[in-house]
């Protein structure tokens, strides 16, 4: 079962590489995208909200949310920049 999933996410995630690559507009709702999940990643880490797993004994500590907002406000930028300021291709 495992396996099938690491199979689905790393396919899914060359889909969307591709067509964030490929596509501004694909830039411009990441962006979005990215900006709503770090926001609320850095207000868990701050109301030191601990999240668990679904279907597992495992939890988010508010560490590891602040991490992901790190990451995501990062791809944010950069995810805004090439889609809102980047040369478009034709």
């Amino acid at each position: 079962m495992v396996t099938a999933v690491v199979i689905c996410v790393f396919a899914v995630g060359l889909a969307t590489l591709y067509f964030a690559w490929r596509f501004r507009d694909v830039r411009k709702f990441l962006a979005g995208a990215f900006l709503v999940s770090g926001g609320i990643q850095i207000y868990l880490y701050a109301a030191g909200v601990v999240v668990p797993i679904v279907g597992t004994d495992l939890v988010q500590t508010p560490d590891v949310s602040a991490l992901r907002g790190a990451i995501h406000l990062a791809l944010f930028v950069v995810c805004f920049t090439t889609g809102f300021f980047g040369k478009p291709q034709h």
